[in-house]
């Protein structure tokens, strides 16, 4: 498994200061200047280059993620390496009985896995989640199963899953463990490049074209450079948001749990990318000196 926190840079800089020097560097200065006030009762900052935290909030409590779990749905499909090309029908197996959120994906509509995967994963889309894990090898079980075996793979010892969705709030996992698993979830390229669209149009035969937006409105914005997103949002585990980003070129994992405010996540992750910018200011303003 290709995880991008084991990387090192060895490349050198024009004034002959190496990328690692400078990822030290900028640890230090992030360390000694003031934190951002966020608004997320659970949140996470971590240095992948550096392997070490930069900023930590609670990050060992244990708590419901939400939607933040189709990541994992989305690795272990992937995983199985399915056909993404198959045609599957959506349904009633698939409607969420639980809390009985809506959905636009009707029972008959036919999407192939690819599709879903992508809707699942950029429009948080509770349907298309469940049929993926529904036509698993062994069905929606089997996958819960893998689902909680790839968590101790990566060493997720807080973390347990209950469903493919989120919408079991017996989902559970902490800061420290999704940061295992954002950093495992870069590794796959179909799902950087659907965590990061910005719309995708669904054209089942015989229905309407469909119009899915991405649930981070981040990505859609060029001043952030994002690898992967995913949010979530049910009533146990408030809003919440897990991206790999580089910020000035600094790879970092952001984790967000537990925001209360529709915007305070979102709000949060423009904190803390404002914050890293200007502590990167202050690194080459103390260099300079």
């Amino acid at each position: 498994m290709l995880l991008a926190h084991t990387l090192v840079a060895q490349a050198v800089s024009n004034d002959g200061v190496s990328l690692k020097q400078e990822d030290e560097l900028s640890s230090v200065v992030l360390k000694h200047t003031k934190s951002p006030k966020l608004r997320s009762s659970i949140a996470l900052i971590y240095d992948e280059r550096g392997q070490r935290a930069l900023y930590t909030k609670n990050a060992a409590t244990i708590t419901p993620i939400a939607s933040i779990s189709k990541l994992m749905t989305a690795m272990v499909v992937l995983d199985a390496q399915l056909p993404m090309d198959e045609e599957i029908s959506i349904s009633t197996q698939d409607m969420d009985t639980l809390k009985g959120t809506h959905s636009r994906m009707r029972p008959g509509m036919t999407l192939t896995r690819g599709e879903l995967l992508k809707l699942a994963l950029m429009a948080s889309e509770n349907r298309a989640a469940a049929a993926l894990a529904r036509t698993y090898p062994g069905g929606t079980r089997a996958a819960v199963a893998q689902m909680n075996a790839k968590a101790v793979e990566l060493g997720m010892k807080e973390t347990r899953f209950l469903d493919p969705t989120g919408l079991n709030s017996g989902n559970v996992s902490t800061a420290q463990d999704l940061v295992k698993m954002v950093l495992a979830a870069q590794a796959y390229e179909p799902i950087h490049k659907a965590t990061t669209s910005t719309s995708h149009i669904a054209e089942p035969a015989g229905y309407r074209p469909l119009l899915y937006k991405n649930t981070n409105p981040l990505v859609k914005n060029a001043s952030w450079d994002i690898g992967v997103s995913k949010t979530g949002y049910i009533s146990e585990a408030g809003r919440c948001l897990v991206m790999q980003a580089n910020i000035n070129q600094h790879p970092v994992v952001i984790v967000l749990l537990d925001s209360q405010g529709k915007s305070s996540r979102i709000g949060d992750a423009n904190r803390i990318k404002k914050w890293m910018e200007s502590s990167l200011v202050t690194r080459r303003t103390t260099r300079r000196g």
